[in-house]
């Protein structure tokens, strides 16, 4: 073979990896913090439909495996922060990942050791409990033969590192040398560091934060750093955290986001016109190859956009926007317009088992004065209400109309029962949908292939998450504010 035939080959080849390395992989977060969940089937073929080739889970859920298998869709699975402690490594091996894997099955290709675990507010509990996890587990795969497709991670939140411009940035002083043990042991075993970023919670957190600075099409506020100029807060953010690896000696490292993405209900500031501006913005920059000041062409390797599906079973405690991150709603439809980078728009899910198309509202001819606060205390305590809050969809609902939205909401979670739609004989059942403009009065949906078995599990995830959501002020320090 002529040497001019070899360089050709080799440029080609250099060229085909560049441009591997260069595109980012746009995947969602699979939440099921829900009330009214889809069948973990009907999920997938959501993803599919819609050509997302990468989810994150936020346990191991063996419904939602089952239903990835065979598909080709990588996954990410996650170690509650609470088991770091306790879990059995060649267990949870043998349970959550040999038993799904193999020709046919879930192409799981990581596995998050816990979430978010240096969180400020949690004060360090889980702090020395992750790097021991990583290396039993680690141990555990090798035993089974799957250390060289399975890598592990730990998804970080942005107050890990700090600075006030992205060179300066360092982590944290007390989690210098965890951080350092942790990316010794990613950059050993071929891991990416995975962080999670979120622009909207600096601009909720803080009413000095420039707005244009959350989206991607410029700002009258950038940040000058020496000959570096930053126009968005994600930029920043992530150069941010490139300083901070460089500084212990891994500059050169992968970078995964695990969570990025903007709410659309909830608070003011969170609605579809800027989610569906932030999310595009964010996936034409990354499909646009330019990077960042401190990486030019080489954006982060998989970005996760959070999330797939509105979780109304989450907690409200950092705000009300929290079940409503979605790009779809809880069943499955989109929110608005958005291309992933696959030439198409969102394509709504299909053979979603809804219950019946009947409401629960307020009685045309009984006088709602007679609706009792604990009426709408019990509704509410269960049921999502939180489109009725300030900056919500439904907060321009006339009192009758409001009354109806809650007693509704009580009645579908309830799986449409009768009596739960009494309120003392001031609720009716109508056949008539009284949504009004964008508020949504909505139906649920039934989720009739999960085993008993799994709904259990899932049902303890949930009590799970929702207790996290108790533990500190989470949203105050889940986000770097960069500016």
């Amino acid at each position: 073979m002529g040497s001019g035939v070899v360089a050709l080959l080799t440029l080609s080849l250099l060229l085909l990896i560049a441009t591997h390395q260069a595109h980012s992989a746009i995947g969602v977060n699979w939440g099921t913090l829900s009330y009214h969940k889809m069948r973990p089937s009907t999920v997938v073929d959501l993803l599919k439909a819609n050509k997302i080739t990468k989810v994150k889970l936020f346990d191991s859920n063996p419904d939602a495996l089952r239903a990835l298998m065979g598909t080709g869709i990588q996954v990410m699975i996650s170690i509650p922060n609470d088991l770091l402690s306790t879990f059995n490594p060649d267990l949870f091996v043998q349970q959550n990942l040999s038993r799904f894997m193999g020709k046919g099955g879930a192409d799981i290709r990581y596995v998050a050791v816990g979430n978010e675990p240096f969180l400020t507010s949690y004060g360090g509990v889980y702090q020395n409990y992750v790097v021991p996890a990583m290396v039993n587990l680690q141990q555990s795969l090798v035993k089974a033969n799957l250390a060289s497709y399975v890598k592990l991670v730990v998804p970080c939140n942005a107050d890990a590192y700090e600075s006030n411009v992205p060179s300066q940035g360092t982590f944290r002083p007390d989690l210098m040398q965890i951080m350092t043990e942790l990316a010794s042991f990613l950059n050993s075993n071929g891991s990416p560091f995975v962080v999670n970023i979120y622009p909207f919670l600096s601009l909720y957190q803080n009413s000095d934060f420039p707005q244009d600075f959350a989206f991607f099409e410029g700002s009258s506020h950038p940040v000058l750093d020496g000959p570096n100029v930053y126009y968005n807060a994600f930029d920043g953010n992530f150069d941010t955290l490139v300083s901070a690896l460089a500084k212990i000696g891994f500059g050169q490292m992968p970078i995964v986001i695990g969570e990025i993405g903007w709410p659309t209900d909830g608070a003011v500031g969170a609605n579809l016109t800027a989610a569906r501006v932030f999310n595009q913005g964010l996936i034409n920059h990354l499909l646009s190859n330019k990077g960042t000041p401190l990486r030019p062409g080489s954006p982060p390797m998989d970005v996760y956009l959070f999330g797939l599906l509105d979780e109304g079973a989450k907690s409200t405690l950092p705000g009300n926007f929290e079940r409503h991150w979605g790009i779809f709603s809880f069943d499955g439809q989109a929110k608005y317009r958005l291309n992933l980078g696959n030439k198409g728009g969102l394509k709504n899910a299909e053979n979603v088992q809804y219950l019946p198309s009947r409401w629960c509202v307020a009685h045309p001819e009984k006088d709602m004065a007679q609706v009792a606060d604990e009426h709408l205390r019990l509704a509410c305590s269960q049921a999502d209400c939180t489109t009725l809050n300030d900056g919500g969809s439904c907060s321009q609902l006339g009192e009758k109309d409001n009354i109806s939205y809650v007693f509704n909401s009580y009645y579908q979670l309830q799986m449409q029962n009768e009596k739960s739609c009494d309120f003392d004989g001031l609720g009716m059942v109508t056949f008539l949908d009284p949504s009004v403009g964008d508020c949504r009065f909505l139906v649920g949906v039934t989720d009739k292939d999960l085993s008993s078995s799994s709904a259990e599990i899932m049902a303890r995830w949930d009590i799970y998450h929702i207790w996290i959501g108790l533990v500190g002020v989470w949203a105050l320090t889940r986000c770097y504010i960069l500016y």
